[in-house]
């Protein structure tokens, strides 16, 4: 009988040939799912091709105008600024648009045995599959044609394109991985809602800065920035093709050896939130297995009057942190009513009057106000028994909203006052928001009774289908009311300036705060007669949807 020697299986050359294959099984997992999305309408089908064709062509747009630089002075300046933007944009793109990739969410992979390296690596070249890194192929390939001059830069740019892309594809990553606990609960769905608002930012920002730049002397307003940003990882990977086309061979190194440090520790950071993610536990169970802490008695609801109103303006109040659409339109209005103010008084194209523009922002909330109901408010409808009933609880919704643009809109008009230098008009200014937030309350109470359609929660549209006519005529006829009411105030402002009384303009102060109060009291009790008539008409148009 021989006896052989047992010899196991080479278990690294087994582990390296499975790492091996790992790619490109996630990348035809990614074509998968692309092409199963793809075939559940043809809607969907249609809209992602529209989106390629523009991608493409504005991809197209991007590479030929930023090649159009070359040989532009000062033309690394912006090259450096965008890498730096699309770098930021590549990291907050996951916080506020989570189910645009599904492989982003990597608990799903958690119950496969996949080990920390080869699952990084493959998911960092799935991610380069897509209209964002083609997109940012392009934009990366344009700046490196700008600024590449000589033998030198042009080696140095290819490398300056490959780190940043993967630097930006990282990120997106990392950051994802780091935030999927908070992207797949209710406060990752609020930042999804609230993606708008960031748009509407970034395009004020901007649209500030191209008008300095139209402005001034052209792109060397840019080179005070743009020599500190030509440091900063991964910008400073095309900061080290400028320097290599100096033949500055020394700060090439150095900036781009800032480039890669940056990209090995995204890589590292990424690597370690995934492992902490396959392996820690869930922190909703955790929390769900310990002893519930007893809430205390007393909080926000012992600050606010007693009886139904107090209720009704917690309620509302709710409405306004958790709801994910009432918060959206909160935050949009409380950001823009600030800075388009404060955006055209840095331009200097401004007065302190335009501090009215957040009183009129926020007062627009008053309108529909039993919309983000839906179809609770038949518990609202079964608590309202009268007409006191009625206007108790319009009242109560008023002072709620209140309760954040009437402090809101004096900051705001403060705001104006110091970067216009208008402090003796504040008082005017005050008085006329104070009026015009009245009359939006008067207005939105009106017909919010009259004109009630629904906000549908599991659709992106803030009207249901069908009620389009209603939320036009809300709008189109409430904010010319709204105006209408407001014009004594305006009308008397106008009479004091014409005739020479500006040592009394104080007086719209307390003039406009009263009028403002007496009007909104005047829209709350014309409200509360068709609220209390149409309480099955009204939870009717709000369940729709």
């Amino acid at each position: 009988m021989t006896t052989g020697t047992y010899t196991p299986p080479a278990r690294s050359t087994h582990a390296s040939a499975a790492a091996g294959a790992l790619t490109p099984v996630f990348v035809r997992l990614k074509l998968a799912l692309l092409r199963n999305g793809l075939r559940q309408s043809s809607g969907r089908t249609a809209v992602w091709v529209t989106s390629l064709v523009l991608v493409v062509l504005l991809s197209a747009g991007v590479l030929v105008g930023l090649a159009a630089l070359r040989g532009v002075h000062d033309a690394a300046a912006p090259v450096v600024l965008i890498t730096m933007l699309l770098a930021i944009a590549w990291a907050v793109m996951p916080l506020f648009f989570p189910s645009g990739d599904e492989t982003l969410d990597t608990t799903r992979l958690a119950m496969l045995p996949l080990r920390p390296g080869p699952l990084t690596r493959a998911l960092l070249v799935t991610s380069l599959v897509g209209m964002g890194p083609v997109f940012s192929l392009c934009l990366l390939a344009g700046a490196a044609v700008a600024t590449a001059h000589g033998a030198a830069a042009a080696v140095v740019s290819v490398v300056a394109v490959v780190v940043s892309l993967l630097t930006c594809v990282g990120l997106a990553r990392a950051m994802a991985a780091a935030n999927t606990r908070l992207l797949t609960s209710r406060k990752g769905r609020d930042l999804a809602v609230l993606s708008g608002l960031v748009i509407a930012v970034g395009i004020q920002v901007v649209n500030f800065v191209v008008q300095r730049l139209g402005k001034s002397s052209g792109l060397s307003a840019l080179d005070p920035t743009a020599h500190v940003v030509r440091w900063i990882p991964p910008a400073s990977a095309f900061g080290a093709v400028q320097s290599a086309g100096e033949g500055a061979y020394g700060a090439m190194a150095g900036q781009l050896l800032l480039a890669l440090a940056l990209l090995v520790a995204v890589y590292v950071m990424w690597q370690r939130s995934l492992v902490k993610l396959m392996t820690a536990p869930d922190s909703s169970t955790i929390s769900a297995a310990e002893p519930k802490r007893r809430r205390r008695a007393t909080g926000r609801a012992s600050l606010l009057p007693e009886g139904r109103t107090s209720t009704a303006m917690l309620r509302t109040l709710r409405y306004l942190v958790r709801e994910p659409k009432t918060k959206a339109a909160l935050v949009t209005s409380l950001a823009i009513g600030l800075i388009v103010p404060v955006f055209n008084a840095l331009e200097g194209a401004s007065t302190i009057y335009f501090g009215c523009f957040a009183a009129g922002m926020l007062g627009t909330m008053m309108y529909n106000q039993f919309g983000q109901d839906g179809s609770a408010f038949w518990m609202v409808a079964m608590s309202i028994s009268s007409r006191r009933d009625a206007y108790l609880e319009l009242r109560s919704r008023a002072l709620a909203l209140l309760l954040v643009t009437l402090p809101y809109s004096a900051l705001v008009s403060v705001v104006m006052a110091a970067l216009t230098h208008q402090w003796h008009r504040l008082p005017e200014v005050l008085g006329l928001s104070w009026a015009l937030l009245g009359a939006l309350v008067a207005a939105g109470a009106v017909t919010s009774a009259r004109l009630p359609y629904s906000i549908p929660q599991e659709s992106r549209k803030n009207v249901a289908p069908g009620q389009t006519s209603l939320a036009t005529m809300s709008l189109l006829g409430g904010m010319p009311a709204a105006a209408l009411v407001g014009a004594p105030v305006l009308g008397l402002t106008l009479w004091l300036h014409l005739a020479g009384h500006n040592a009394w303009t104080w007086l719209l102060l307390p003039v406009g705060t009263v009028y403002g109060a007496l009007i909104a009291w005047a829209g709350l009790r014309t409200a509360a007669r068709p609220l209390a008539d149409r309480l099955p008409e009204i939870l009717s148009a709000v369940s729709k949807g």
